[in-house]
């Protein structure tokens, strides 16, 4: 008799949560017997890593990183409380999403203020920030565009998992400039391999007709 193989991961965010499942599923089972509704959790989040943001912005480089570092096991909660339901829904992805693009420029944001408050010339790491900003949102929307398209988006170095794993550890120990040096080159050579294999996809289809 034939098995049914479980699907690769196809990326470390689809490891991660395979890994993880074991841990995932039942606090996702409990925050539904509780009656939270998981776009609470999206949206509380959301508002930790505003704390986390306002952190930054005064000054204080570890505690923003920790409360930051807190909140990412929460944004792993709400697609499993979702699934716990039986109601994970198109439109709850699209919040959680839209959430996820919110806390990002939130947190550059509170990095970008705790740089204009400082003394003497911080150009370069305001610019920095912009570009990491810009590279985190392009990784995005390079997928979203493509798949909206109909084609394979799932590569890249520097998903949001990864940038998480970078951002909060580095602001953690007090380093938010070489976590900003990182996204700002990597998330955007993301988004470019991201354009170059939708590229390849399309003038393969093209020829092959």
């Amino acid at each position: 008799m034939d098995t049914i193989k479980p699907a690769k991961p196809r990326s470390f965010t689809d490891w991660l949560r395979l890994r993880f499942k074991w841990l995932t599923e039942p606090i996702g089972a409990l925050i539904m017997r509780l009656g939270v509704h998981p776009n609470v959790i999206t949206v509380t989040g959301l508002i930790g890593n505003a704390f986390g943001a306002a952190a930054l912005a005064y000054g204080n480089i570890p505690l923003g990183g920790l409360i930051i570092l807190l909140m990412g096991p929460v944004d792993a909660l709400d697609g499993a409380a979702a699934r716990a339901r039986g109601e994970k829904s198109p439109f709850g992805a699209f919040v959680d999403s839209v959430t996820d693009r919110y806390s990002e420029a939130t947190i550059f944001l509170g990095l970008m203020i705790h740089y204009l408050r400082l003394d003497g010339d911080q150009s370069t790491a305001l610019i920095l920030a912009f570009l990491a900003f810009v590279g985190s949102v392009m990784v995005s929307y390079t997928k979203a565009r493509g798949e909206a398209l109909h084609f394979d988006v799932n590569v890249g170095w520097l998903t949001r998992v990864e940038r998480y794993l970078i951002l909060a550890p580095l602001l953690l120990f007090n380093q938010p400039l070489a976590a900003l040096w990182i996204i700002a080159v990597l998330a955007n050579v993301t988004a470019l391999q991201r354009i170059v294999h939708v590229r390849a996809q399309y003038y393969s289809k093209r020829n092959d007709q």
